[in-house]
């Protein structure tokens, strides 16, 4: 399988195909020391575990080689942030995401209506549509809202977007390795969170494109888009959607001034982007924004 451009999965601002808008990160807002973040948190004892595969599809990705991590005991919410807890961070805050900053943000074209005006496509993949006015709020453009979805993870947020919502509320990004020890479950060397059968029984475990991408999604396992943030069971730790759904931001850098992602989304297809493992990352700038990217966030031990 060949390596294919990163662009497919999550796509880079400076991917337009246009200038980039010289644009300072925002400074994280703090409102209320400690804030806590809602919902519900995994604490993990951590310790040594086997990061990585050495057969991952896509070599530029680094997955490999499979080595010995050991870490601290941690915290990991169960859940991406959700469209609600996002909500809460701005209006406690004012903060303003990139996307809307920047007065646009990627969306897939096949959530766009058919008489949507033409707008720049990345380069090199078409299916990604740069749509004004589409942010965290209006994830498809004017259009559209968050009104039904507020336990949908919320999505139109980059990196630097994310650490101001961790800074206001008291938590912090996972790192690679905590959030691959995480995702996995307990389980070593297996490519899902619950073993190394995508469907296993022929039963639906996650959210991605089911079908042939870009033209034709089935949604199968009961979503075209986002699906909520606790859909589907949960792996051995408790934790909800690590695989598919969104791609989540951590702490680590990917490559030069790239930040990683992991989990793949509801848009990956084994066709282009098998990203939906537990060992799979990617990298995207951190002013970078996209209707498949979110986060969840990590703590210290309690």
């Amino acid at each position: 399988m060949s390596d294919e451009p990163r662009a497919c999965c999550a796509p880079a601002r400076d991917a337009g195909g246009g200038p980039v808008p010289d644009v300072p990160a925002p400074e994280p807002t703090r409102a209320g020391a400690g804030a806590a973040r809602p919902g519900a948190w995994c604490e993990l004892d951590g310790g040594p575990f086997l990061m990585g595969s050495d057969s991952g599809p896509y070599p530029a990705d680094g997955e490999g080689p499979v080595r010995e991590v050991r870490l601290d005991p941690f915290g990991i919410a169960a859940t991406a942030v959700t469209n609600a807890e996002f909500a809460a961070f701005t209006e406690a805050t004012g903060h303003r995401t990139d996307a809307e900053r920047f007065g646009w943000s990627f969306v897939f074209a096949g959530f766009l209506p058919d008489d949507f005006p033409p707008t720049r496509a990345a380069v090199g993949t078409p299916w990604w549509r740069q749509v004004f006015d589409a942010d965290w709020r209006r994830p498809e453009g004017p259009h559209s809202s968050v009104a039904e979805r507020a336990d949908h993870p919320v999505v139109h947020v980059s990196y630097d977007d994310a650490r101001a919502y961790c800074a206001w509320a008291g938590v912090r990004l996972p790192a690679e390795a905590e959030w691959e020890y995480a995702a996995r479950g307990g389980l070593s060397g297996e490519p899902y969170p619950w073993g190394g059968e995508r469907d296993p029984g022929g039963a639906y475990r996650m959210n991605i494109w089911r079908g042939s991408f870009p033209d034709r999604n089935t949604a199968a396992d009961g979503y075209r888009g986002t699906c909520p943030v606790d859909a589907f069971a949960p792996n051995g730790y408790g934790l909800f959607n690590t695989t598919g759904n969104v791609w989540e931001w951590c702490a680590d850098p990917f490559g030069p001034g790239t930040r990683a992602l992991r989990g793949g989304s509801h848009l990956c297809h084994e066709s282009y982007c098998l990203r939906y493992r537990t060992s799979a990352r990617m990298g995207n700038t951190p002013d970078s924004s996209s209707g498949n990217t979110g986060f969840r966030v990590a703590r210290a031990a309690a």
